[in-house]
């Protein structure tokens, strides 16, 4: 549950609420006390710094089993994308187990599967698979426009890879298409720049890395096939003359591909609201590909990784209710409780 972003944004948000209210206390205290307390918060700091330090070794953890996770990963993209037909073994799944029929009835199935094989064309790897997981995820499916579908059936594999050591910690994502009508390149990519180091000004702020900025990158778009412009028309009428002619101006367009032109983070880390609220999405989904699309793919294209999502909100729901009934129950059972009040 505690992995759920959407849990971590309410809790934050809960957190955020508890912070900033001092009581008065620490001002009463005795000056010598005072600097007691100031030696304290130095001593915090120092361990803000160790904290990062773990961090950075997290990073380098990270790193480490991402290569030990990736030759799985390339197998799955190759069973998606009906480069690798696995085994009878391999297909064997605990959850599949049937009940043990008679050979009568197990030949009839036999004739009738056959049957239908000659009858249809069997797909190849899994269709649609990386669209499917898209869909499944609320997070990523209000990004989809129903013209982004077409060009998202042609995604063959999702990718993270860190940065390389001793190097500024970021990760990006990879974005494989198959050759497509749309666009020219291969791959697109996403790159999510972190830091983890106290701020000299605030260190008490730092809670592990933080995203500091994402590049996107340049889509080469075939002639009339860019989805993230789209092109209207407008009358106007001349103030002099009263005469109406008709404008034809192109304007930026609702597409999940906006998410490779993320905005630009300003020197001064300056931003207007729109930008910041952007901004602040995209930090959050980079983060969620990477944590939890990429390694359970399969899991959010059967749906039961979004149950088990599920599951934790009901669970949190049946808590405030079960709360609540006590909280009813009590006051019925109290001699002084009065509904009017």
């Amino acid at each position: 549950m505690m992995q759920n972003p959407r849990i971590l944004a309410a809790l934050q948000e809960r957190l955020d609420g508890l912070v900033g209210n001092p009581s008065g206390y620490i001002e009463s205290l005795p000056k010598i006390v005072k600097k007691r307390v100031n030696a304290l918060k130095n001593l915090q700091v120092k361990c803000a710094h160790i904290e990062a330090k773990f961090y950075a070794e997290v990073h380098e953890l990270q790193r480490k089993y991402a290569a030990l996770y990736q030759p799985h990963f390339d197998k799955r993209s190759d069973i998606i994308n009906a480069v690798f037909e696995p085994t009878e073994d391999e297909c064997k799944w605990q959850g599949d187990e049937e009940e043990e029929l008679s050979d009568e009835v197990k030949e009839k199935v036999k004739v009738e599967e056959e049957k239908k094989d000659e009858e249809k064309e069997e797909p190849k790897g899994i269709p649609e698979f990386w669209l499917t997981v898209f869909k499944n995820v609320d997070l990523l499916s209000d990004m989809i426009q129903e013209h982004d579908e077409p060009i998202l059936k042609h995604l063959k594999d999702l990718k993270v890879k860190f940065s390389d050591p001793e190097q500024p910690m970021s990760f990006t994502l990879e974005f494989k298409f198959e050759p497509n009508e749309y666009f020219t390149n291969e791959i697109l990519t996403k790159t999510y720049k972190m830091r983890s180091q106290p701020d000299e000004s605030d260190p008490f702020s730092f809670d592990g890395p933080e995203i500091m900025g994402c590049t996107g990158c340049q889509i080469d778009w075939k002639k009339g096939k860019n989805i993230t412009m789209k092109t209207i028309k407008k009358k106007q009428k001349h103030k002099g003359r009263g005469t109406v002619r008709t404008v034809t101006k192109t304007v930026p367009n609702d597409s999940f591909f906006n998410f490779f032109s993320p905005p630009e983070v300003p020197e001064n880390g300056e931003l207007d609201e729109d930008s910041e609220a952007i901004l602040a999405a995209d930090f959050e989904i980079g983060h969620f590909l990477h944590e939890r699309i990429i390694p359970r793919a399969v899991l959010y294209f059967t749906g039961e990784a979004i149950e088990d999502d599920d599951d934790d909100y009901d669970e949190e729901g049946e808590e405030a209710d079960d709360e609540e009934g006590e909280e009813e129950a009590d006051e019925e059972n109290d001699p002084d409780y009065d509904p009017k009040v």
